[in-house]
This record gives C-alpha cells, structure tokens and sequence, in this order.
C-alpha cells in the first residue's frame, strides 16, 4: 500500500520535477568531513558530471573519476578546469578501476547498479593502507525505520527543493542527467554483506532515501 495516495504523489512528482535538486550533491560536505585534509590520490566511482571529483581536488594531489556512461564523462572534462588535477575514463565498474591504489575512495549513488560483493572487494583491494573509502548508497525500503525516515524526508525535500530554487522553476542540473535505477537490495542485506567484506565498516541509514558508509583500511 503507498504511505501517500497516488493524487498526493503526483503532485509532488511535478512540483519537484519543476524544481529539481541533486540529492547526492548534498551530502558532498559530508564526504569531505570523512577525509583527511591531504591525500596523494583519490579516486570518485560513478563520477558522473565530476562535482564531487572537482571537490576532491582540493584535498588530493591527483583524482581520477571514471563513470560508465560516455557522454556523462565527456562533460565532466568539460567542465573541469585544464588546470585541475583530475583526470576522468569511461569505464564500467568494478572491472574498470585499474590496477593503482588510491588513499581515497568515493562512490555516491552508484554501488546499487553493481554486483555489491564484487564492488565492495573491488573497493578494498585498490584501497590503500590507512585509506579511507566512503559511499553514500540507495537502498530498498523495507523495514518501519526505513518507511519513517522516508516519510521525514518527503517535506524536507520541498523544502530543500524551495531553498535551493529560491522557490522558483528550475532547469535539471547537468549532474542529474546521468540514467539511473532503482536499487534491489535492503540496508539490511547491504549491511551483512559490507560487515563480512569491510571488517569494521560504518554504515547509517540517513535522510533523502540515502545510507552512508565509511570503511578505513588499516
């Protein structure tokens, strides 16, 4: 049964579709905090646009994204300045992450369109000693926790969607426009699985139909 009826749900499809918001932008500030304040590399998984690999440039010496769609990819160079230390590849992850390590690690919003066991080794394996890898995922609602934290975000969106728009119609971000799908696995699941290959991992069920999870390879 859905928690709003389907009149309720549609109007808020087009009000946000009139005033769209990159929901994985937000936690951007957040991801920094988990860093140190200098790395020697790091490397941004699904990197889309390159917004938060353009941010990464600011504590790493060099930053690589790779994301698998072409186009996404090509504009992120577009929009990266030539003399930014950040280098981007089409290439499908996890078997398109080369064969460097990295100190830091990101992926936002990605994990749930790959096989999540062979993502996470991945991760790990390319991590190095003392790096720090940090996801912010999507996760299929499932349990009453998971349904209350999603009715919560439902007016912070709008308001986050006014704030952000200044209440006005606004065009789709670049960012946005990467194709997507709908994760298949619950937090729970991802959880069991992330605590067997990242021993000592955090995760956190969050706001904005979002997890979190920070894993420091020692």
């Amino acid at each position: 049964m859905p928690l709003l009826p389907r009149r309720t749900l549609r109007a808020l499809e087009r009000f946000h579709a009139a005033r769209p918001w990159d929901h994985n932008a937000h936690f951007h500030s957040w991801i920094l905090r988990q860093l140190p304040e200098r790395v020697g590399s790091a490397l941004d998984v699904g990197c889309g646009s390159g917004d938060l690999a353009r941010l990464l440039a600011g504590r790493a010496e060099r930053v690589h994204g790779i994301d698998a769609d072409p186009e996404i990819t090509a504009r992120a160079r577009e929009l990266t300045p030539a003399t930014a230390a950040v280098t981007y590849t089409a290439a499908d992850a996890p078997t398109g992450l080369g064969d460097r390590s990295y100190d830091v690690i990101t992926c936002v919003a990605v994990v749930h369109q790959l096989p999540l066991t062979e993502a996470l080794e991945a991760f790990r394996d390319h991590l190095a000693p003392g790096g720090t890898l940090v996801i912010v995922g999507v996760a299929q609602e499932h349990t009453p926790v998971d349904h209350l934290l999603g009715i919560a975000s439902i007016p912070l969106n709008v308001l986050m969607a006014l704030l952000k728009n200044r209440g006005r119609p606004a065009p789709r971000p670049v960012s946005m426009t990467a194709p997507t799908r709908p994760a298949d696995l619950t937090f729970s699941e991802i959880a069991r699985e992330a605590r067997v290959v990242l021993p000592g991992v955090r995760l956190r069920r969050r706001l904005f139909w979002r997890y979190t999870l920070v894993w420091r390879r020692r």
